[in-house]
């Protein structure tokens, strides 16, 4: 069974899934509305499972899509997919699909490095959800900030292509030390504002509403993991 991560987002976030729940949960039920309500069912990152991550098809799995949503990714995106930090389901059936971060230098993924053939099917991709979401805007989408792209792309798939009730939730971890990161939330919010602007993108668009930027304190989750 794999063991917990050494440091970073990785290791904050399977602490919170599995030690201190609340920490993440609160924030999260909180950003979904009043109709959401704790606990969520965990699907990764879990101890027992040896802290697996899902990707590509596996998380549509996962998450239990119907097998003709499963079928049409191959269709959509290559299948060396977005590997995701945290999977859950709600008790009224929302699907929760989590990305965490720990120090603002991991918004900056670098260009995507699939193989040439794949590249053309994720830059086609990138434009349609791109044209979509921010359509006055020319940025590249598959340069610095690919990885956050990738993930509009995959809510896209989701909610706009198969109408599944899906929501992208943006872990961001406050006081993580062993990776130096931000100390307050407005250090995340600046940088994130910098990201938006890099890729032309509103903070309005007509996926904003399934979009949850939540702020855990790695802190206080070290104090209560001791």
């Amino acid at each position: 069974m794999a063991d917990l991560a050494a440091s970073g987002s990785q290791r904050w976030l399977q602490l919170a899934v599995n030690v201190q729940r609340r920490l993440v949960e609160e924030p999260l039920v909180g950003s979904l509305g009043s109709g959401l309500h704790s606990p969520l069912e965990w699907l990764c990152p879990l101890h027992s499972s040896g802290y697996r991550e899902y990707k590509n098809l596996d998380v549509l799995k996962a998450l239990g899509a119907p097998i003709s949503v499963q079928h049409s990714l191959a269709e959509f995106w290559p299948r060396r997919g977005p590997v995701w930090d945290g999977l859950a389901r709600s008790n009224s059936g929302e699907l929760l699909l989590l990305e965490a971060k720990a120090h603002i230098p991991e918004l900056a993924s670098g260009r995507s490095q699939v193989a040439p053939e794949s590249l053309g099917k994720i830059t086609e991709r990138l434009r349609e959800v791109r044209e979509f979401l921010a359509p006055k805007s020319t940025a590249e989408w598959a340069h610095t900030f690919y990885q956050y792209a990738n993930r509009l792309a995959f809510l896209y798939f989701l909610r706009q292509v198969n109408q599944l009730p899906a929501h992208l939730v943006f872990v961001y971890f406050v006081n993580a030390r062993d990776v130096h990161g931000p100390a307050s939330r407005m250090e995340w919010e600046s940088a994130l504002s910098l990201m938006y602007a890099a890729l032309g993108l509103p903070r309005r668009h007509p996926l904003s509403p399934f979009i949850h930027n939540i702020f855990v304190d790695a802190g206080e989750l070290a104090r209560a993991a001791a």
